[in-house]
């Protein structure tokens, strides 16, 4: 049976196949950019938000960075400061199914006419410049939130952070959820190197929170903290936690700080690592009642916003319940790190062993992934997303075999849920994971398997 907000989720992609062709051709536009790749450095999107007259100066700002949880950490902050009555804006990326997502106010996603309307009035600067994806992307969000007139936005970044083109923003507090290693072709292949990169958004005399746990990285932090004169929290010295109830629907903790305690707090996602970004949330949104006046940060509203995370700001793909029956988990998690807090949660919760549909691109860390996987998969469907970064599928299939798994290959990713659906058994899950562009194809081809 599948939930009433992933019926919801199918009713939108059956929209988005049928809209304009005006915002096809925009999305298309933009899409094509990719072709510029990664550039470092904030040349052009300076250039983009001086064009515009400078939206990211005309609202104050959090801004998140990390390996994992920067997604559902920037949820959290964005999901209280709505129940607070806050206009708030929330920038996030990738999307799963429409573009529309990765720009939101209080949950509701950009209107495709402003698409439009914005890509237009950029597309000058845009091709001039050469600009990326991403530096478009991003100068729209901001244009658009600054139009809007937005009370404070919530800013993820895309990668690293330092030459992200985010850092143009100047926030009121800084986050760094966690550092492990990722993107080593850009980022460095240290911890201190990584440290370095997402380090990059603290700003001078701006506090940053983090829940980073190696050594190396926190040392790393802690001098670009010192040089920015900048205050870092770490959670572990301002909060603690105890879980008292855990399942697929969402997590029931004590949640102690160093100046509140939030019993019974009900955080509605899955997977005991979200308690984590909790505490991390909780700390920064103490500092905007108390450092920047945001008195109507109450603690009835932090209850309040973190039993609606998905209704006030979309949040999907972590540890999501596609369907009850059969019962369909899908989660983004992409990188050893996440994978391995994802099986760990699925252990907690199932002493059966899953059918796994698994894909993966070709600069991540898939053995070591399939590593934390393998003993809680009875048997692998490996795809492949139409994407040109995606690994190829015979590589995953000699690898699960050459680990013992038994597996087979499902072509696309909606090809592989469908044999996934005739592998399974009685009572048995099915887990779709390892990249965002597997649960994106799945859930774009949703209308066929309910």
């Amino acid at each position: 049976m599948l939930l009433n907000w992933l019926a919801l989720l199918k009713s939108n992609c059956k929209n988005m196949a049928t809209t304009s062709a005006r915002y096809r051709k925009t999305i298309k536009f933009l899409f094509d950019l990719e072709f510029f790749g990664i550039k470092l450095g904030l040349k052009n999107i300076n250039s983009l938000l001086d064009f515009c007259g400078n939206p990211e100066h005309h609202f104050p700002s959090i801004h998140v960075a990390g390996t994992n949880g920067k997604g559902s950490t920037a949820a959290m902050i964005a999901s209280v400061l709505t129940s607070s009555g806050y206009k708030t804006g929330l920038y996030t990326s990738p999307h799963l199914v429409d573009f529309s997502e990765r720009i939101r106010i209080n949950g509701k996603k950009i209107s495709w006419n402003d698409i439009v309307s914005y890509t237009n009035y950029f597309k000058p600067v845009i091709i001039k410049q050469k600009a990326t994806f991403f530096e478009a992307t991003t100068a729209i969000a901001f244009k658009y939130f600054a139009d809007q007139k937005i009370d404070i936005a919530v800013i993820e970044t895309g990668l690293g952070g330092r030459w992200d083109a985010t850092n143009v923003l100047s926030p009121l507090v800084s986050v760094i959820t966690n550092i492990n290693i990722e993107h080593e072709h850009y980022l460095g292949k240290s911890y201190a190197s990584i440290a370095r990169e997402k380090g990059g958004i603290i700003k001078p005399f701006a506090p940053c929170y983090t829940a980073a746990d190696n050594l190396e990285a926190l040392n790393k932090l802690k001098s670009i903290a010192d040089s920015n004169q900048s205050m870092l929290y770490h959670v572990d010295e301002f909060s603690k936690a105890t879980i008292k109830d855990s399942s697929l629907f969402g997590i029931q903790a004590d949640i102690l700080t160093n100046k509140n305690i939030y019993p019974d707090l009900k955080i509605a996602l899955a997977g005991n690592y979200q308690v984590i970004n909790a505490r991390l949330s909780i700390l920064v949104l103490e500092n905007l009642r108390e450092s920047d006046g945001l008195k109507f940060i109450t603690k009835k509203n932090i209850y309040n916003g973190f039993q609606t995370i998905k209704e006030n700001t979309g949040l999907f793909g972590r540890m999501d319940i596609l369907s009850t029956s059969p019962l369909i988990i899908g989660d983004v998690a992409h990188n050893p790190n996440a994978t391995k807090t994802l099986v760990e949660s699925l252990k907690s919760w199932f002493s059966r062993k899953v059918v796994l549909i698994f894909g993966v691109m070709k600069d991540k860390r898939f053995k070591e992934m399939i590593k934390y996987l393998q003993p809680i998969t009875r048997v692998a469907v490996a795809v492949q997303p139409k994407c040109s970064r995606s690994l190829d599928k015979t590589i995953l299939l000699e690898h699960f075999n050459k680990v013992g798994l038994q597996a087979i290959s499902g072509a696309t990713c909606a090809a592989g849920l469908r044999l996934g659906l005739v592998e399974k058994r009685e009572n048995e899950p099915i887990l779709i994971t390892g990249s965002h562009y597997v649960l994106s194809e799945i859930l774009q081809n949703i209308n066929k398997f309910a």
